[in-house]
């Protein structure tokens, strides 16, 4: 998916006319096997005879190839035992994190020719950088990805959408703007989480979960914090919202001071059987110690026997929390 750019008048300041363009060592499977059929001792299961001596250059054939075979199975077991047991019960863990580990030694290899940007580059900077690549697929697809897992500057990234979209007539991908949008929120740039909501309204219907995590984790932040509210609305359409979601929306609403919807999300929350954070309950308390009204309190009251009976412990902050609301 894809939006243009040029069409949507509230993103205008991020293109600029100057833009910043199995055998272990000890023991042997094969042997338990061999010794629990009873091939091992041949003695039980074979009666030996004599050789005539027409056979004895057959027998020496067959006893030349017999220590070719064991010198093979020697070398095979130290190169298993390099990986014991690794098609054990439990391996498939092991085997993904091998898979995992060659994949990032591959990235690791496309970086060396690569220094991912600190500041804001220009286009030819740009198309400088992208001539020095020399992985597999799409330079935009892969230095976002880095840039977005090194959690770059949000600048540098503009600049990166700012080259894109100049290039390719103010068309950027879908998963590019989705990562640009990761390190908004992540840096708690709430304007500009505003500006790429008011992009992906404009463009898209509906979005994957993982869009409207962000946008909801962006927006609460900001003034347009039930434009969060209306995104969790458009989630239950299609599914359950998650915990986090529900986490996100709570703590926007009594940032804000709504505490009739920070209750109402709560109770909605575990009407779906979904057990909350600790920290969506810590908020509560925070919200609380400041207030001294009988009914807040005895909501306060429920969420402590709600611990109890679910046998949930809070941390250190979480006790603190609740310990001032006591002394207040």
């Amino acid at each position: 998916m894809s939006f243009c750019l040029s069409s949507i008048r509230s993103f205008p300041k991020l293109w600029k006319s100057k833009p910043y363009l199995g055998l272990g060592p000890e023991h042997s499977y094969l042997s338990l096997f061999l010794t629990d059929c009873g091939i091992w001792n041949q003695q039980k299961w074979f009666s030996l005879k004599t050789m005539s001596p027409q056979n004895t250059k057959a027998m020496n054939i067959l006893a030349a190839k017999a220590r070719f075979v064991k010198k093979g199975d020697e070398d095979s077991t130290k190169r298993i035992s390099s990986h014991p047991h690794l098609f054990a019960a439990g391996a498939a863990r092991k085997r993904a994190e091998m898979t995992a580990h060659s994949e990032d030694h591959t990235l690791l290899l496309e970086r060396k020719n690569i220094q991912l940007p600190t500041k804001p580059l220009n286009s030819e900077e740009w198309d400088k950088l992208e001539k020095e690549y020399t992985g597999k697929g799409s330079f935009e697809k892969w230095i976002s990805a880095q840039m977005s897992q090194q959690n770059s500057s949000v600048d540098v990234v503009k600049s990166l959408l700012t080259w894109v979209a100049a290039k390719n007539s103010g068309i950027v991908s879908y998963d590019l703007l989705v990562k640009y949008l990761h390190l908004c929120v992540f840096y708690k740039q709430t304007s500009e989480v505003i500006d790429v909501y008011e992009i992906m309204k404009a463009r898209y219907k509906s979005l994957e979960s993982g869009a409207y995590t962000l946008l909801i984790r962006g927006l609460v932040q900001s003034d347009k914090w039930r434009e969060a509210l209306q995104l969790l609305e458009d989630i239950k359409k299609v599914m359950t919202p998650s915990v986090r979601n529900y986490n996100d929306c709570i703590q926007g609403a009594l940032l804000h001071q709504d505490v009739n919807i920070a209750w109402n999300l709560y109770q909605e929350l575990l009407s779906h059987k979904l057990t909350p954070m600790l920290e969506t309950l810590k908020a509560f308390f925070d919200f609380g110690k400041d207030i001294k009204n009988d009914h807040y309190s005895n909501k306060l009251l429920d969420i402590l026997l709600y611990l109890r009976n679910n046998q949930l412990y809070p941390g250190e902050s979480f006790a603190y929390s609740i310990k001032t609301w006591f002394e207040r």
